[in-house]
């Protein structure tokens, strides 16, 4: 188990489209998420929501505007399985919350711990948008983060931010705190060994069930208590 404790970076709202996933969103908390950009390397993009305590919540969809690789090279498998027929299928029924990502702060470094731990944790992809650059781990065939055959997108991606400021802090303010982060899966001794083993625990509260994986976060609103999942 690592001695130094992750953080919560921010939740993933997997999308068809950035259209769709902003009006469930904006239908649920009240906020409609805003600027973001593309992910060349991914041919990806989003928006972004902050939210109270140094975390925000990601609308990430397919970039239809996205350069094609040059000279008939195979372009990169997108991130958070979005290429996956699965995925795809799911997202035909509307948006939903798919994935997290766990920060790890230096001194600790995410490279030098991945290439200690290559069984455990996915490489380790070097990724821009705007002025933000970063370091996410991203499994080679675009899927989420899995151990012991158990994952789909309840185990967290890993990310170590390169520039000073983190996107939260270039967000514009919300009354909308993130007040629990739950989840379920039929093989959660797998999972829950891995979070431990990650120093994530303490950021997700994971029960076992007899059916499909999922996620639910529950967010305090001016508005009272709200849902995504």
């Amino acid at each position: 188990m690592t001695a130094h404790l992750l953080s919560l970076d921010h939740l993933v709202i997997s999308a068809r489209t950035l259209d769709e996933g902003t009006q469930y969103v904006a239908e649920t908390l009240g906020v409609a998420p805003a600027g973001g950009g593309a992910h060349p390397l991914m041919r990806t993009h989003n928006r972004l929501l902050n939210l109270w305590g140094g975390v925000y919540l990601e609308v990430i969809a397919i970039d239809p505007q996205a350069a094609e690789p040059v000279d008939g090279a195979v372009p990169r498998t997108r991130l958070f399985a979005l290429d996956d027929p699965a995925t795809q299928a799911r997202l035909e029924k509307g948006p939903y919350l798919s994935h997290w990502v766990a920060r790890v702060d230096r001194p600790k470094q995410l490279a030098a711990w991945q290439a200690q731990y290559p069984q455990r944790i996915a490489p380790i992809v070097p990724m821009t948008r705007g002025d933000f650059s970063w370091g996410l781990s991203v499994p080679d065939d675009g899927a989420f983060p899995a151990w012991q055959g158990a994952g789909d997108g309840v185990l967290p991606s890993l990310i170590q931010w390169d520039t000073a400021q983190h996107p939260s802090t270039a967000l514009p303010e919300t009354d909308i705190a993130l007040k629990a982060l739950k989840a379920v899966h039929p093989q959660a001794d797998a999972i829950a060994a891995q979070l431990h083993w990650l120093g994530a625990a303490h950021l997700i509260s994971l029960e076992p069930t007899e059916d499909a994986a999922a996620l639910v976060a529950e967010f305090e609103t001016p508005e009272g208590l709200r849902t995504l999942k």
